[in-house]
């Protein structure tokens, strides 16, 4: 039941986070320098996240980090770089 619960909550958090992108992201930035509005900024900005999460977690993998060192590494990666425009 814990498991559940767990999981549950775990995907509750990641639908709010996808639902609605970071107002302060590079992402965000670069939507707004494209000037996009709407479903248009919310899909950019929402596989542009997605394209730098991705792009992170493999520079991680290719480090051999496992565990809180991966997830670190990735958090810190995610926060520094940049979109590609």
């Amino acid at each position: 039941m814990k498991k559940l619960c767990t999981l549950a909550l775990i995907a509750f958090s990641s639908f709010t986070y996808a639902a609605e992108p970071a107002p302060d992201s590079a992402c965000m930035t670069a939507a707004k320098e494209k000037k996009l509005f709407g479903a248009a900024r919310t899909s950019f900005v929402t596989k542009c996240e997605k394209d730098v999460l991705a792009k992170c977690e493999l520079a991680a993998g290719e480090k051999k980090l496992a565990g809180a060192a991966k997830a670190s590494n990735v958090k810190k990666c995610v926060r520094e770089t940049a979109p590609a425009a």
